[in-house]
């Protein structure tokens, strides 16, 4: 299976997410340590979140297990920058945030 893989930023410094999903493990990929510790003890937490359904007003409480799956991993990540102020890049080049790793440069 193909690694998933998405970039993230805390305060100068870019990075990326490398979820495995063989190993249902994620690397963290950001030079700031807080924001990597942030992310890392995010992802290794059950979350509770409200899944929509039929309407916008149906929605039920789920526990995700982010590590489980990609979509559980894509789901909890909406979530990171509220819980912890590191923002997830969706539509940044991966290659890109390796090749310039901050903001400053």
């Amino acid at each position: 299976m193909e690694k998933y893989e998405v970039a993230i930023s805390y305060k100068d410094d870019l990075g990326v997410i490398v979820y495995d999903p063989e190993k249902k493990s994620a690397e963290i990929e950001l030079a700031n340590d807080e924001g990597k510790s942030l992310v890392t003890d995010f992802l290794n937490q059950t979350h509770e979140i409200q899944i929509p359904h039929q309407t916008l007003m149906d929605f039920t409480d789920e526990k995700i297990e982010p590590l489980a799956s990609v979509e559980n991993l894509q789901l909890t990540l909406t979530r990171l920058w509220e819980a912890t102020g590191v923002h997830v890049d969706w539509s940044r080049p991966v290659d890109y945030v390796r090749e310039h790793p901050r903001y400053t440069e």
